[in-house]
């Protein structure tokens, strides 16, 4: 059994909000397609850890045989990543979260802008390619950052929001204006799925 690319869940123009049509199709197409072969190729013979699930795959990367260790972390990685992203976006987004996640947030960050304030910060802050994080841990939450195509999942948190901040995201919009394109993004997070998953992490 092999990993396969997903379906974006909305046609690649449903963002022009903030990602422009282009930029999706080579993101998806490409990028994200590329990470699947890669990690299918990797784990060639890996039966068992070809029939995990990619996150599991990953919160038990300890389990890969060190020579290609690697390999999955950087593909697996993208693949896990990506996955979440589009699925935390979409057209029509509501300007902030509900329910439990909205509690959480005001009660961990002081409100929601604050919370905004310190995603910038932590995309901002990353050095060349990498991804901005809201995770659950320990039945908190936390704002962290990784780089590359490294996944929280790996240190035992659970991702439920994400930023993309390779250029590759956003680079053919924004050029080097990574700040221009965090402040953009919130307007396609797709606040319901977000609530989805930290409701399911908790």
């Amino acid at each position: 059994m092999a990993f396969t690319l997903p379906a974006l869940p909305y046609p690649a123009d449903a963002l022009e909000a903030a990602i422009d049509k282009m930029t999706m199709e080579i993101h998806h197409g490409r990028h994200h397609k590329a990470y699947v072969d890669n990690l299918n190729a990797a784990l060639a013979g890996h039966d068992a850890l070809l029939a995990k699930p990619v996150d599991q795959l990953m919160r038990e990367i300890g389990s890969v045989p060190a020579d290609i260790r690697q390999k999955v972390i950087n593909n697996g990685g993208g693949h896990a990543n990506h996955t979440m992203f589009w699925e935390i976006m979409g057209p029509g987004a509501a300007a902030g979260p509900g329910g439990n996640l909205a509690a959480a947030i005001t009660s961990t960050f002081g409100s929601l802008d604050t919370f905004k304030a310190k995603i910038k910060e932590s995309a901002l802050g990353r050095f060349g390619s990498g991804w901005a994080w809201l995770v659950v841990h320990a039945g908190k939450l936390e704002v962290v950052s990784t780089a590359n195509q490294d996944t929280p999942l790996m240190e035992g948190k659970t991702p439920i929001l994400g930023v993309d901040v390779w250029e590759h995201a956003y680079y053919l919009r924004y050029q080097n204006k990574r700040a221009d394109y965090v402040d953009a993004w919130w307007k396609v997070v797709n606040w319901a799925a977000v609530e989805k998953r930290f409701d399911t992490a908790k």
